[in-house]
């Protein structure tokens, strides 16, 4: 049976589901991904919103004989899929198949409870029922909310766990890929790790999150170990994410934070060894981390590049202590934590592994600073009260045709967004290995197909694209006030349901202070309260503004009355100034292309059609998604933004703007 049979009318589907609509999209893409599955091969699918593309995947994947991985961008999306789509759709294709089919999901390891872990923490934190402190009060009742939990919880899944997200005492107790001893555990049959991995194991169909997969995917490069178990083929949602997630996990990555909890675990692990003396050892080495991470230039909202020249003798000095020497500092200290926790390995298990891990952090540092800088760059990032130093691949390409679409016989890629000015896919298919050179997008080693389904909505009647020319340039000391100008007048013409889309934090705060009096209790701004609560507030109050940044651009939906504006300040080019931005322009140039129109352009387009995508949800949804960055009309690559923008109604002055929402 086709995939398209099961979504079509008269259907499985539409013979159940009250006022099913057969739409002719998602059948040709569903049965486009059967036939990669069944003759291998590559396939591209861009699916308009609207298109139902999760079923479309999803139907022939059940149907299929092989081992396929289902990638999300998300957690929530990976969630939807178990709880509603597949329960679902197993009502109706088992029955065909004549089977059971076995789904089973895999989050990253920090996303599980670890029993041994959680043991030790109670083991080492008898002493909080007496401390009277707010912070340790704080603990207590998490602690006992934790314990409630775990006595109920059959998956260990953070998802369940009644915490706030930033609960402190997580970061205590969960696992993780560098915290697992293995089958030496004394919990390691009980462990809620092992029953996922076990169960994806018997599993016909695993969904994961792009981050799971990848960090699978470089494991099974160098090391040849794995987390997800073997597979036949793999299908992306959210494909136009895997570029910047591969490039994070084929890189190398060491966080103050992830010295934080070293730290924590060694000096409970030493104390349940009853060693005062020992726990020095931790103490230094967060002393030397302190040093090591203040000697290094570093941004609190950009990422910088990292010299290498900074770690040569008898370079400037940069603090108290040069880069280099306070290198050696936190290396020798822990190289000393690692031996002291080796003192009792034969006692502990987990002093072993925490060793080890010491032991890890040093060769991290290490491979940073000695990279081959003609493949990698180096950077350092301070987000919030956490460091990080990093070196990312310039490009991952050619890894990813070696390690995936040669070793995979099928994958699929799908996603709203993969094309740019139209149809054309070519940008896509360089960044990701598809294309060897410019000129050649379809080489023989791969069968690869594209398919472009348009969404089914009738953007012209749904939607406004406010364009206004008379706006300065985003460069111009005038902008941040015309744009504020702008602002409050589409605020006002819509009575709030708005998003104002911003490429900074700084232009994000500069638009919001200039707002603020207009708008008062009204206004809502990304990092005054977590995600979610602002998310919350805004659907919940229709007179709302939210400002935002990047993890407002895609990924997140409002759909119905709730959201009716999206603006957005400037087209969003990436910053020139970020390290692997400019390495990757660098790397383009040196083969003799351009930089612009080989990546920053096509990257823009890319991200503003995830922008636009924000405001129209449903056939239901109404509203206008204004641009005030004036270059899209006035400069000549601005056809490449709007062929790929839906064709919605277009408007260039305000009047134009209220006529259209007062119409609809």
């Amino acid at each position: 049976m086709r995939a398209s049979a099961y979504l079509a009318e008269g259907g499985p589907l539409a013979a159940t589901m009250a006022e099913y609509e057969p739409r002719p999209g998602q059948m040709s893409m569903a049965d486009a991904v059967q036939k990669t599955l069944e003759q291998d091969g590559v396939l591209l699918v861009e699916a308009g919103t609207g298109t139902g593309k999760t079923l479309a995947y999803l139907i022939p994947a059940m149907l299929s004989d092989r081992k396929v991985v289902i990638s999300t961008g998300t957690k929530t999306l990976q969630d939807q899929i178990m709880e509603q789509d597949i329960p679902l759709l197993k009502r109706h294709v088992e029955p065909a198949t004549d089977r059971e089919i076995r789904v089973a999901s895999m989050k990253g390891l920090q996303n599980y409870l670890c029993l041994r872990r959680f043991e030790e923490y109670q083991l080492s934190a008898q002493s909080i029922a007496t401390n009277e402190s707010a912070s340790s009060q704080l603990m207590s009742a998490q602690l006992a909310t934790l314990k409630a939990w775990r006595q109920r919880t059959t998956s260990g899944d953070r998802a369940e766990l009644p915490l706030e997200d930033n609960a402190e005492l997580w970061s205590h107790v969960m696992s993780g890929s560098d915290t697992r001893i293995g089958p030496r555990c004394t919990f390691h049959e009980a462990c809620f790790v092992t029953k996922m991995r076990q169960a994806a194991a018997d599993a016909d169909i695993v969904v994961v999150n792009h981050h799971l997969f990848f960090a699978d995917l470089a494991m099974r490069g160098p090391h040849g170990a794995s987390v997800i178990p073997d597979y036949d083929a793999v299908i992306f949602d959210e494909a136009h994410q895997i570029e910047d997630v591969a490039t994070m996990f084929f890189g190398v990555q060491v966080t103050s934070s992830k010295i934080d909890r070293l730290i924590r675990d060694a000096e409970r692990v030493l104390a349940l060894m009853r060693s005062s003396h020992a726990l020095r050892a931790p103490s230094q080495v967060a002393h030397r981390a302190a040093t090591f991470f203040s000697s290094l230039p570093r941004s609190a909202d950009a990422r910088l590049e990292l010299d290498p020249s900074v770690f040569d003798q008898g370079s400037p000095r940069q603090s108290a202590a040069s880069p280099r020497q306070a290198w050696f500092d936190f290396d020798a200290a822990l190289e000393d934590l690692a031996h002291c926790l080796d003192t009792f390995a034969e006692r502990s298990d987990t002093a072993a592994q925490v060793a080890r891990r010491a032991e890890r952090i040093r060769d991290d540092v290490a491979s940073i600073v000695d990279r081959e800088a003609t493949r990698q760059v180096a950077w350092t990032e301070q987000r919030g009260r956490s460091l990080s130093l990093g070196a990312s691949p310039i490009q991952v390409a050619d890894t990813m045709r070696d390690e995936l679409f040669f070793r995979v016989p099928s994958v699929v890629l799908t996603s709203a967004t993969l094309s740019v000015g139209g149809s054309d896919f070519s940008f896509l298919r360089r960044r990701l290995g598809l294309a060897h050179t410019a000129e050649e997008f379809t080489p023989d080693e791969f069968a690869t197909e594209e398919l472009t389904v348009p969404s089914p909505f009738d953007y012209a009647e749904q939607a406004a694209l406010y364009l206004p020319p008379s706006m300065p340039d985003p460069r111009a000391a005038d902008f941040v006030d015309a744009a504020a100008e702008q602002v409050r007048a589409l605020v006002e013409l819509t009575g709030g349901g708005a998003w104002v889309l911003c490429t900074s934090i700084r232009s994000k705060n500069a638009l919001a202070k200039r707002c603020h009096a207009q708008l008062g209790d009204s206004l809502l701004k990304q990092g005054d309260a977590p995600n979610r609560v602002l998310l919350e507030r805004f659907r919940n109050d229709p007179r709302s503004v939210l400002f935002g940044t990047a993890s407002f651009w895609e990924g997140v939906d409002v759909p119905g009355d709730a959201l009716r504006l999206v603006i957005i300040d400037k087209l969003p080019f990436e910053a020139p100034s970020d390290p692997l931005t400019a390495a990757r322009c660098a790397h383009l140039e040196r083969q003799g292309e351009s930089p612009f129109k080989t990546y920053l352009l096509p990257s823009a387009a890319l991200t503003l059609k995830q922008g636009f995508g924000r405001l129209i949800r449903s056939r239901r949804d109404r509203g206008i998604v204004a641009i005030l960055d004036s270059r899209i009309i006035k400069r000549g690559y601005g056809a490449v933004f709007l062929r790929s923008l839906p064709d919605a109604r277009r408007c260039s002055t305000l009047e134009e703007a209220a006529a259209f929402w007062n119409s609809v």
